[in-house]
């Protein structure tokens, strides 16, 4: 083992990934995140030693260079898809990336990533948009050999797009179609998304580059939710749903978000919809870094199974009238 990485954000969906990436490939990893006792299960994805669980917000900037101590390199996996309580888009992605940046530039960490997101501008209606680009222009003002990563949706096992919409599938007799339908994505494997992120900051050819992920199939959101019936085998109607109307609902779920329960959608995620997310031709992807995308197909059948009636063991709609929903809406007696 070699280089010391403090990896911000280490215990979400895309971060344990990541982790795990580092560690196969030989390097000690520091996990900096808010609450440690999330996170300590990920010892067990390296050997024993190898693997450091430490506390640290990156609202704090006193907690970041103290998690940056000692380390050669830095990756920052730090965001939210919705504001809640003092998680806001703003101090986390902007001013919680500036700090990340200015903390590892004081304490000589020679290689950064900053993880972003395709669609990032600032001047985009979504503020969540806005504040990405505000972190990468904060990065690369304080770090200008930082790699930036932009994912489209990221899917895996425990990602909160497809997942979302099945458990939608499951209670409901129809699915949204937010805008029509019509806004386009490039969903890439969390996989993938690990393994660029892992080989970007170990390659110093890639110092300074901006890489937009996406996987090999470009898809509508109509797309996405007939790829959600499919894998569920359940029969729901697909009902368009114009932006001012969801708009409306994201209205209620902003409200919603100020509690525990996650909500269904928000009105910034309704503005994101308005605009595609599907990866620059112009700029370097994953091929770029020697990684074939993965096939969604390949991957979502193996963990979107457990939303269809009996689980891994049901049967296909056409054997099971439970599964089926008739012209009314109606599951048939």
């Amino acid at each position: 083992m070699q280089d010391l990485v403090t990896v911000f954000g280490g215990s979400g969906f895309v971060g344990t990934q990541v982790v795990r990436a580092l560690a196969r490939a030989g390097l000690r990893v520091r996990v900096a995140v808010r609450r440690t006792n999330v996170a300590e299960g990920l010892r067990l994805l390296g050997d024993v030693g190898q693997i450091q669980i430490v506390q640290a917000n990156i609202r704090n900037p006193e907690s970041v260079a103290r998690a940056l101590e000692g380390a050669q390199a830095c990756v920052n996996l730090v965001g939210v898809l919705y504001e809640a309580g003092r998680q806001k888009f703003a101090s986390l992605h902007a001013m919680g990336a500036r700090n990340v940046a200015e903390a590892a530039r004081a304490a000589g960490v020679t290689r950064l990533v900053q993880m972003s997101a395709i669609g990032a501008d600032a001047q985009s209606e979504s503020k969540y948009a806005r504040t990405k680009a505000e972190g990468e222009a904060a990065v690369r003002e304080i770090f200008p050999d930082a790699v930036i990563i932009r994912p489209s949706i990221v899917f895996g096992p425990e990602d909160d797009f497809f997942n979302r919409f099945a458990r939608m599938a499951t209670l409901s007799p129809a699915l949204p179609l937010i805008g029509g339908g019509k806004t386009r994505f490039q969903p890439v494997y969390v996989g993938d998304v690990a393994q660029a992120i892992a080989r970007a900051l170990r390659d110093p050819a890639c110092a300074g580059q901006t890489y937009e992920l996406g996987g090999p199939a470009v898809l509508t959101f109509r797309e996405l939710m007939e790829l959600v019936l499919e894998e569920t085998q359940r029969r729901r109607f697909l009902v368009p749903l114009p932006f001012a109307v969801a708009r409306a609902i994201g209205g209620v779920g902003d409200l919603i978000a100020a509690t525990p329960v996650p909500p269904p959608l928000t009105t910034d995620q309704v503005a994101q919809l308005k605009r595609d997310n599907v990866a620059n031709p112009d700029l370097p992807g994953l091929e770029a870094l020697g990684i074939r995308p993965t096939a969604i197909e390949a991957v979502l059948p193996s963990y979107l199974y457990r939303y269809r009636l009996g689980g891994q063991f049901a049967e296909p709609p056409e054997n099971n009238p439970a599964a089926q929903v008739d012209e009314s809406g109606r599951t048939p007696a």
